[in-house]
């Protein structure tokens, strides 16, 4: 499954969450599910496969990722000691496009990801070009001397989407941000059940 580049308020409604990653829209002021009989929708009950398909969800769309991608985070997260779901939240929260939309220099995901594939982001001083990258912890980033002057960042910098997390160490003067330490299971910004997720994928892989 590809990409999806669809309607974004669309998928809010749907999964019934605002997803700061995927748009700055809200669903709130038309919280029923889409389509003709939303609005009934809204007392179904779900599956508990249901359920967990709609946390599976979540992720994929506001990280921006294909199943195949995502699966293979998830298997990376396997891999670690620790609990799955935590290290899950903490591989996708170190990607480079996620982090440079959590620093303010995009107001969405999407638009982070954009800025890195044109070159507008350089990593520990150099350019690059890969919005998969993972961050580790002392690493810089930031616009490159063109990106500085895109209008697009300047305005997103003046009102960032969400509030910079207390992992992300920003310097004002120079427009580079640090991660300063690797996030925890509670650093998405949106509600998630991580158990759900672990679930789900206990039996397809």
């Amino acid at each position: 499954m590809s990409r999806y580049t669809g309607p974004r308020l669309k998928v809010l409604r749907a999964l019934g969450v605002d997803l700061p990653g995927l748009s700055r829209k809200s669903m709130q002021d038309r919280p029923q599910p889409p389509g003709q009989h939303g609005a009934r929708k809204l007392n179904g009950r779900k599956s508990e496969f249901g359920l967990q398909l709609m946390e599976k969800q979540k992720l994929r769309f506001n990280y921006g990722l294909s199943e195949r991608q995502l699966r293979r985070v998830v298997l990376d997260a396997k891999k670690d000691r620790g609990a799955t779901g935590d290290k899950l939240v903490e591989l996708l929260e170190r990607r480079l496009d996620n982090l440079v939309f959590r620093a303010g220099f995009a107001p969405t995901i999407p638009a982070a990801r954009q800025l890195v594939s044109h070159g507008h982001i350089a990593l520990n001083g150099r350019r690059v070009t890969v919005p998969s990258i993972r961050i580790k912890c002392g690493d810089r980033f930031g616009p490159t001397e063109q990106g500085r002057a895109l209008s697009a960042l300047k305005a997103s910098l003046e009102a960032p989407a969400l509030d910079r997390p207390e992992w992300i160490a920003f310097d004002q003067g120079s427009q580079q941000a640090q991660l300063t330490h690797l996030p925890d299971a509670d650093a998405a910004p949106f509600p998630l059940d991580l158990q759900r997720i672990v679930e789900y994928y206990a039996t397809r892989m």
